[in-house]
């Protein structure tokens, strides 16, 4: 990832030339332009700052027409120990959503991330596949008819797999093999039919093999799914933008042409743009910000317009990106669409504009 950059001034004249008009304001990007249909806008949201800090709450009632947990719904939460079910975090999250009118995504069933000790202590297969059932029964059942849409399977590829059957080494492929993405989708369509069931993911807009690799075991995972005539409604892109690395327009638009002709639709589940390697200049940071985010959304607009668009986060005062990418210069992150002062940003413009929420 590169550090150094280009004088104010060819930054403004070459990675945004054309993109800015008078005060800074997005206006050319084809993205942008005309009248489109709405896409619901939502964001994942974090359980304690909903209840401690009434701003944050505000700004997403007033933004956003659904939500997603960010880690309520997450194994480690949820499952204390095997014999406990832990609803508090996701249910005060779904009593907020209800109170606003907002709709609700899952997130997340199945994944490598954080599972805790007694789940990975599992060896027998048998006891795996009841496990992993029961809980994803339990988990969507509760939600029935209120949550429509699950990320299913959570980042099942490894960062830079061999092949397109190379999946993440975790408790459930070591007990399961890869019989453990179908035997989730199955649990989930059977505890609530009317869901829209995801596979979801991240790394895979970029130039280069292992990105190139991950969208084909993508598909070769959706593909069985629907061979199988297991039910899959849709891929998730989590775009979690790196501000300076290249966006694969032919080979993104190559994968989504595949979604299309597996008749599956495409959400965009979590996304935000890291921003440690761009200038300490916020005025700067935040116009490039927008317009990768604009380029993103226009790449994949014009094969499948998503079905939603959901950012990891409404706001720079909660995110998880300081955590992995903290800036060199000592500045805050600004990867979301409100900065920590719930103040929108170029980024807001983009996304209100690219889903028709823009008043």
């Amino acid at each position: 990832m590169r550090q150094g950059f280009p004088h104010r001034r060819s930054i403004l004249k070459g990675v945004l030339g054309g993109v800015l008009g008078a005060g800074g304001i997005l206006h050319d990007s084809p993205v942008l332009a005309g009248p489109r249909k709405t896409i619901p806008f939502g964001a994942a949201v974090r359980g304690d700052a909903l209840m401690a800090d009434a701003g944050y709450g505000a700004a997403l009632a007033e933004r956003c027409r659904l939500l997603v947990p960010e880690g309520a719904l997450k194994w480690p939460v949820l499952r204390p120990n095997r014999e406990t079910f832990d609803f508090g975090d996701a249910d005060r999250i779904a009593t907020f959503a209800r109170r606003n009118g907002l709709g609700l995504r899952g997130h997340t069933l199945a994944w490598y991330g954080g599972m805790p000790a007694w789940a990975e202590a599992i060896t027998s297969r048998v006891e795996a596949e009841w496990v992993l059932t029961g809980h994803i029964e339990t988990v969507v059942s509760r939600y029935r008819g209120f949550i429509g849409s699950w990320d299913v399977v959570n980042e099942p590829m490894p960062d830079d797999p061999a092949s397109p059957q190379d999946l993440r080494p975790f408790v459930w492929t070591k007990t399961l093999g890869a019989e453990y993405i179908p035997i989730a989708f199955k649990a989930a369509h059977a505890a609530d039919p009317a869901a829209r069931l995801v596979l979801n993911e991240y790394d895979i807009e970029y130039v280069g093999p292992r990105f190139a690799m991950r969208r084909a075991g993508i598909l070769a995972i959706a593909r069985s799914l629907l061979d199988r005539g297991i039910p899959i409604h849709a891929i998730g892109l989590q775009a979690h933008l790196f501000a300076d690395r290249e966006i694969d327009r032919d080979g993104l638009q190559g994968f989504l042409r595949e979604i299309a002709a597996m008749k599956l639709d495409v959400l965009i589940t979590e996304l935000d743009v890291i921003d440690v390697g761009l200038p300490t200049d916020v005025a700067i940071r935040d116009e490039i910000i927008a317009r990768k985010a604009a380029d993103f959304l226009r790449i994949v607009d014009e094969v499948i317009p998503p079905s939603e668009v959901l950012t990891w986060g409404i706001t720079d005062r909660y995110t998880w990106v300081p955590i992995y990418f903290t800036r060199p210069d000592g500045t805050a992150n600004r990867p979301l669409p409100l900065d920590s002062d719930l103040r929108p940003k170029p980024l807001m413009t983009v996304i209100e504009r690219f889903t028709g929420s823009a008043s």
